[in-house]
Parts: structure tokens; sequence; C-alpha cells
């Protein structure tokens, strides 16, 4: 099985300008634990929930700075057709659980460990 088949293709994406509190609140009303930070349809970065904890752990007032401080730069991505296989060993080996996924130098989806999962304990039903 590929990534093309476990993958949402509806992504929450957001502006390198978009405040900590913004992209939390985003990211809640959306039930997603990551958002890609574009700027003219260019992937810059990714802005997860562990960004979110450590700007707070780091500094009281980081609800009102940009995501684009705390984002991890340039992430790793993936194509829809690389094996779920091959996801999963990098999200391990990397300790993540988010992997944009591109085709074509656009952004197509967005792979998670838990659309991983689900495939993995529920896929042969």
């Amino acid at each position: 099985m590929n990534v093309r088949h476990a993958m949402t293709p509806v992504l929450l994406t957001a502006p390198a300008g978009t405040t900590v509190a913004e992209a939390a609140s985003l990211m809640a009303q959306r039930r997603v634990g990551s958002a890609l930070v574009v700027e003219e349809e260019q992937l810059l970065g990714i802005f997860t929930e562990r960004d979110i904890v450590k700007a707070l752990s780091q500094d009281a007032l980081a609800i009102h700075q940009e995501i684009s401080h705390w984002m991890t730069r340039d992430p790793q991505t993936i194509t829809p057709e690389a094996s779920l296989d091959e996801a999963l060993q990098r999200m391990v080996s990397g300790n993540f659980r988010h992997l944009p996924v591109m085709e074509g130098g656009r952004l197509v989806g967005m792979l998670s460990m838990r659309d991983v999962s689900r495939l993995s304990v529920g896929g042969s039903s």
C-alpha cells in the first residue's frame, strides 16, 4: 500500500505570520495536530502540537509570536507513490508524527502517524 491510500488530502495551511494562538485555535477547530506553513504555495515549514508546547514552555508570551519562529523549517516530505513502510520508517527514525505529501512540487496531502495506524489496525477489515 502506498501513501496516497492513507494520506489526508485536506490540508490546514497557514501563512508564516500566523500567531501561535491563532494556529492553535485553527488546529483545535479542525482536530489536527499540525499546520503547514506556506507562502505563495511554497512549503516553508510545519507547525505542530509539540511546537506549541515548546513555545509555551520557553516563553509565556509565545502565543502572540509568529509560528515562523517556532516551526520546523524545510520539513521532510514524501511522495504519494512512496510505500507506507518507507513513510513509517522515516517518521519513526526522525521522531515526528506528520509528513507532508508533495507531488510535482505541490502539496497534495498530509500523512500522520494516526493515518498509518488506522490502516494497520483496521486495514484488513
